[in-house]
């Protein structure tokens, strides 16, 4: 069965190298905007019996590229299609994943009830923030890991002299897994949340002292914790040869101006949403087109990989 790619507006150049990792021309959508602001989307070619991947991450605006990618769901189902997956390299309200009080909405859960109500069949994304938040599908979900992507990318800053540093208990396993591929020591900074982008570090265990520090998390929004880590390993005496390496880059709100203030030498991360230009530091973008393709191949028995 035949295999048709469409991609959204959220990460085009993402699109375009899944479309050609698999083989085939991205699929012709149209997606204009009534001068009310309704979105209107409607296909350029046939999909009726396809197999159609929508790619698209719900990336800041989240509610935007979300209803966007609904709609052309509703499309390509409207139009035949035999089966319908999302691909989404970001997934957006993962943090939502449970309520700290009773009066809080569970946005994870909501979001994943539109996704299933929206006709696809099979989802896929990347690093989500709380693994957990796969029990709020009822289809199946690839829950895919550019760890290992990641980790080969910083292995050449990653020789002796270097430690693994975890920013909070939250990312302590996401942190050993990357001490053991990189085989190098592990160090855990604890923090405290005062508030959606206000962070204060507690305490650090491990060494630091005099090793060039490799922070890794799988998201950075605001870039609060990777700031006040930066700063809390610095004060226990590491060298400043900081390297930064995260799944998802949206460094939205303050986050580039917090992490000019650190000596952060490198930021390694995906192309799950469209790189930022003009870092005032080294930005390295690992793609994850080659993942992605390789596990829409073994789900739907198409074409090999280019």
């Amino acid at each position: 069965m035949e295999l048709t790619v469409f991609s959204g507006t959220a990460n085009r150049p993402l699109g375009e190298a899944l479309a050609w990792a698999l083989g085939s021309p991205l699929g012709d959508c149209k997606l204009e905007r009534f001068p009310d602001g309704e979105l209107h989307v409607e296909l350029g070619e046939d999909v009726r019996g396809r197999n159609v991947c929508i790619i698209q991450p719900t990336a800041p605006p989240v509610g935007e590229n979300l209803l966007e990618l609904l709609l052309m769901a509703d499309a390509c189902w409207r139009a035949g299609a035999a089966r319908l997956m999302a691909v989404l390299p970001y997934f957006g309200y993962a943090r939502q994943d449970r309520r700290a009080s009773p009066s809080e909405a569970l946005g994870g859960k909501l979001v994943a009830d539109l996704l299933v109500r929206g006709h696809f069949d099979r989802l896929m994304a990347v690093n989500l923030h709380t693994a957990s938040l796969e029990g709020c599908f009822t289809v199946p979900l690839e829950h895919l890991n550019a760890g290992t992507l990641l980790a080969e990318a910083v292995r050449p800053y990653a020789g002796p002299g270097a430690v693994v540093v975890s920013p909070d208990l939250g990312a302590v396993k996401l942190a050993e897994r990357y001490a053991r591929q990189l085989e190098l020591p592990l160090a855990i900074v604890h923090k405290s949340r005062t508030s959606g982008s206000e962070v204060n570090v507690r305490g650090l265990v491990g060494e630091v002292r005099g090793l060039r520090p490799i922070i890794v998390d799988d998201l950075i929004s605001t870039a609060g914790t990777i700031a006040a880590t930066a700063e809390a390993v610095l004060e226990a005496g590491s060298a400043d040869d900081i390297t930064v390496v995260a799944t998802h880059a949206l460094l939205v709100g303050p986050a580039v101006e917090r992490l000019s203030k650190v000596p952060i030498r490198r930021l390694i991360s995906t192309d799950s949403v469209v790189p930022p230009k003009g870092l005032p530091f080294q930005h390295e973008v690992v793609s994850l087109a080659p993942l992605l393709a390789d596990a829409i191949c073994r789900v739907t028995s198409h074409v090999r990989v280019r």
